[in-house]
């Protein structure tokens, strides 16, 4: 997904969270400033924006900040996508073209067009929907007939709006970018008055692209040409192995200790008088928890029946060799079960080291 005009990266902060897939969230921006402020207001909430642009000596230090609204989070490396993600921010125009731009699935432009020169609006047409051509372009800008709903309003709604459309001039534009570029479009909006039939507040035009490419361009590890990177974040996904193998290793150690917890208080409960020198009737087949010798074995059965683990591993023996081939996890010889410490074992060594 690439927003263009991502300004305050608003609309990027929220699909990095219900991202469904997306494996690049892209944002370019002619202001630059714009962006800064973002990272800085997510830093120091405590000062008004208008601060912000008016402190030289605080702009100088934004790009050492970390971009909060946009970082990965505690849980995002708790619990890894099964995907990888990365966020980048550039500083460039929409009249430019960047190949780093070309064969995303999804552009936005949200209130953006509003914003150019008249005479510009065809060439950035053309960059989007003829250079970058991606499979689906949403744009959203205000509704000129819904202004007079809006109190107090005299004029245009921004002081940088160049123009602000009506239903029939948008739909105008759309149509033609359709017939030019080869797209089909469907026309929403948000916002809708009460009393008057204005349409909505903001109208969006939602594009599909007729056909698909002949061969789609993987745009991840391009290096930018034409814009400048602003800010580049990768985030943690089970693809890397190093990721995938911390997690596996996390959620079967939660998983067995469960088991073995579970386990132990049935069997003081039942007063067991199993010693700790032979091994309990169960196995590693899944008959579940049993003590051997001075530790406690967990049958991998029984721990990859858990959801999560069964989530990394499509069966037991996908589980045993992901295990094998670290060692943060001990089997016993045959494989079948996970070793645990004895705490009834541990417990008394404690205690006669006391005495």
């Amino acid at each position: 997904v690439l927003d263009v005009g991502c300004a305050d990266c608003r609309l990027l902060t929220t699909l990095k969270v219900h991202r469904h897939g997306v494996e690049l969230l892209a944002g370019v921006d002619i202001d630059c400033a714009a962006i800064q402020r973002r990272k800085l207001v997510f830093a120091c909430s405590d000062l008004s924006e208008i601060q912000l642009i008016q402190n030289p000596f605080l702009n100088s230090i934004i790009m050492s900040l970390a971009m909060h609204a946009l970082a990965p989070l505690s849980s995002d490396y708790l619990v890894p996508g099964d995907r990888p993600l990365t966020i980048e921010l550039y500083h460039g125009s929409v009249m430019e073209k960047e190949p780093c731009t070309k064969g995303f699935d999804l552009v936005t432009c949200i209130e953006l067009i509003e914003h150019l020169d008249p005479g510009d609006v065809e060439k950035f047409s053309d960059v989007v929907f003829g250079y970058m051509v991606p499979h689906a372009v949403i744009i959203s800008t205000p509704n000129a007939e819904f202004n007079p709903v809006l109190p107090g309003l005299t004029g245009f709604r921004h002081k940088d709006h160049k123009f602000e459309w009506t239903r029939a001039q948008f739909s105008t534009w759309a149509l033609g970018i359709c017939w030019k570029y080869g797209y089909s479009v469907e026309f929403t909006g948000v916002g809708e008055a009460q009393d008057r039939d204005v349409g909505f507040c903001s109208q969006i035009a939602v594009f599909q692209r007729d056909t698909e490419l002949n061969a789609p361009v993987n745009n991840t590890y391009l290096v930018p040409q034409v814009y400048r990177l602003l800010y580049k974040v990768v985030y943690p996904s089970l693809q890397d192995n190093k990721v995938f193998h911390r997690t596996l290793v996390s959620e079967v150690l939660y998983s067995a200790e469960s088991l073995r917890r579970r386990w132990q208080e049935e069997e003081d409960g039942a007063r067991s008088d199993l010693t700790s020198d032979i091994c309990g009737s169960g196995s590693a087949e899944g008959q579940g928890v049993y003590r051997c010798g001075r530790s406690v074995r967990v049958p991998l059965l029984d721990v990859w029946a858990s959801p999560r683990v069964q989530a990394l591993c499509v069966d037991v023996q996908h589980l045993r060799e992901a295990l094998l081939a670290g060692s943060w996890v001990q089997l016993d010889t045959d494989g079948g079960a996970i070793v645990l410490p004895d705490e009834d074992e541990e417990n008394e060594e404690e205690e006669q080291e006391e005495e």
